[in-house]
């Protein structure tokens, strides 16, 4: 029998007989179970994508056939089987696999798809593309899931590919029934009846679209003949295969809540501790609805990871999933408010860059109250640069009229969850990072709103410490200290708008300095420098976030350090920037990193 080591490309792949291929499928599933609970990953989604990557290589002849995945955490088998076996348990560490396709690494990844809903616009795109070019000795295969064509976008791109019949697309229905959780909607309720004896009329074929299935997802000699025939019939086609999430590891099949979608580090798993912002905040968002009859939670297929499983249970009737469609969800939360209640749209801060327009235009336009909290906020890691919520601090300070609050630890979390859901005349945004909260950081005193956390003994430089780099800060003003310089730390907790109050303090100082886990484009920092210019008489201001490019994958204490925001960057960067400080920042320099900044 062949060892999974020995299949360097597709190629060797097409070179086995069908038994030799089956016996592949239990050896790919063992490496994913013994990689994916070290390293933390995408397990379930691959358990039960396995014999469907099999067939799909055995059949299509990547990388000239165009073979594109959405979403791309269901790719890991596409690695091991296009030549990264070897580097597989590497994956999501820094330097090694990303944890989605990534064209840095192989010809095979067409896309680097990570954001569901989007693959059949770049097949749709394609296959124009290779029409207008003459292109016929190549398929455009798109592999999506069930959850995935919840969201509008893949129904703008079938609208346009189904009307085509003259350009082919074999569009793979990976149906499990499942996004995270069990697939919401009459989409799900449709492709669960087409499993049955009396199946209606498939709704692809009601578009034009040639339909094959179902198939079953885990008979490979089935999936090969389904493809074969797919790709024969030169039109678009939906081949629609049923498979089973965490397929194969038993721990997985009997998880209810999402069959091991994504497993954490074995690094990460860490009894008792600080509690995970996701947690303190789904808690107190369902102890605050008990008084609350008006308060109703939204949420695009992620209730689990956005902290709401609690809500539900308890408010199961103001509970409310879109699927994966965040336009949708901001809009209708829109339309909530205006009915008299107050949504909270609970998303993943890389996701809210999705539904930015209905923000804007439905909610922020019509002063709607709407709560958006937003999770793995600021650097996350090692999802890598499509999942870093770095843009939304940017986005969120274009919006007229949105209060937003970035809290720095679990205290200040449930302070400003309440301040939100009291706002009655306009949008309201809260944002927080992946991982735990760690311990509360008292303010050593508070005026107009204004949390100060560090009293400098001088007016040398005022500090704006932005939500979890408050220990950062509170380190960097120590070593400062050290060399005579005297810092004041303080947390405006809500940055948007900046308070009068702040650049008044501003004003007093000799430097101003802003940090935060954002991009420096339009941030807190350029916010806060923009004010204190208009102030007509501004101290010089520095302004330290994240560069502002796509992130590559390591853990967060080391995307922060290549950054420069750690305290012994900061300080050497903060010296420089002051009088005299030239020496004591070569000083700082050479000194042992003490700390990584972030928690």
């Amino acid at each position: 029998m062949p060892r999974l080591g020995e299949i360097r490309g597709p190629e060797d792949l097409r070179a086995l007989t069908p038994r030799q291929v089956r016996a592949l499928a239990p050896q790919i599933r063992r490496l994913l179970v013994d990689t994916c609970t070290v390293t933390g990953g995408h397990l379930g989604p691959n358990l039960g994508v396995v014999e469907l990557t099999l067939a799909l290589h055995r059949v299509f002849h990547s990388p000239r056939d165009r073979i594109l995945w959405d979403t791309g955490h269901q790719s890991y088998v596409h690695k091991m089987l296009t030549g990264r076996t070897e580097d597989f348990p590497t994956l999501r560490r820094a330097g090694g696999l990303s944890g989605y396709p990534s064209r840095a690494e192989s010809e095979h990844d067409v896309i680097e798809n990570s954001h569901a809903s989007t693959v059949l616009s770049w097949a749709d795109g394609l296959a124009r593309a290779h029409a207008l070019r003459g292109v016929t000795d190549r398929a455009v295969v798109a592999v999506l899931g069930d959850g995935a064509l919840t969201g509008g976008m893949a129904w703008e791109a079938l609208n346009n590919i189904a009307a085509a019949p003259e350009r082919p697309v074999i569009v793979v229905l990976n149906d499990n029934g499942r996004s995270y959780a069990p697939t919401a909607g009459a989409l799900a309720t449709h492709l669960a009846a087409l499993r049955g004896p009396d199946a209606p009329r498939p709704l692809f074929e009601s578009l034009g679209m040639a339909y094959l299935g179902p198939v079953d997802g885990h008979d490979i000699e089935a999936l090969e003949t389904a493809l074969r025939r797919a790709a024969g019939l030169g039109r678009p086609v939906v081949v629609h295969c049923l498979t089973e999430k965490g397929r194969g590891h038993l721990p997985a099949e009997q998880d209810e809540t999402d069959r091991f979608h994504a497993v954490r580090a074995a690094s990460a798993e860490k009894p008792g501790g600080a509690p995970s912002w996701t947690s303190v905040f789904g808690r107190e968002l369902a102890d605050l609805a008990a008084d609350r009859p008006d308060v109703v939670a939204l949420t695009a297929a992620m209730l689990d990871p956005t902290g709401l499983s609690e809500f539900a249970r308890r408010h199961p009737e103001r509970t409310i999933d879109v699927g994966i469609a965040e336009q949708h969800a901001v809009t209708a939360a829109a339309g909530l408010a205006l009915g008299g209640m107050h949504p909270v749209v609970a998303l993943y801060a890389t996701f809210l860059n999705r539904a930015f327009d209905q923000l804007l235009m439905d909610v922020a336009l019509h002063r709607a109250p709407v709560t958006f909290v937003l999770d793995r906020a600021g650097v996350t890691g090692d999802d890598g640069p499509s999942h870093n919520g770095m843009w939304d601090l940017s986005l969120l300070n274009l919006v007229p009229g949105l209060r937003l609050a970035v809290p720095r630890d679990a205290a200040t979390l449930r302070r400003a969850l309440r301040e939100a859901l009291s706002c009655h005349d306009g949008p309201t945004a809260l944002r927080f990072p992946k991982g735990t909260s760690g311990e509360d950081i008292p303010a050593v005193t508070t005026f107009a709103g204004i949390d100060v956390l560090r009293r400098g003994e001088r007016p040398d430089l005022l500090l704006v410490s932005v939500g979890a780099m408050a220990a950062t800060c509170l380190d960097v003003a120590g070593r400062l200290a050290t060399h005579g310089v005297g810092v004041t730390v303080v947390d405006p907790r809500w940055v948007k708008p900046v308070a009068p109050e702040l650049v008044a303090l501003a004003l007093e100082h000799r430097l101003v300095a802003t940090v935060e886990d954002n991009g420096r484009a339009g941030g807190v920092g350029t916010q806060i420098a923009q004010a204190l210019s208009d102030a007509g008489a501004a101290p010089p201001v520095r302004t330290f976030g994240i560069p502002q490019h796509f992130l590559n994958h390591g853990s967060r204490a080391q995307v922060l350090e290549a950054g420069g925001l750690t305290a012994r960057h900061l300080t050497r960067a903060l010296l420089e920037s002051l009088p005299a400080g030239r020496d004591a920042a070569r000083e700082e320099a050479a000194a042992p990193s003490l700390a990584l900044g972030g928690r």
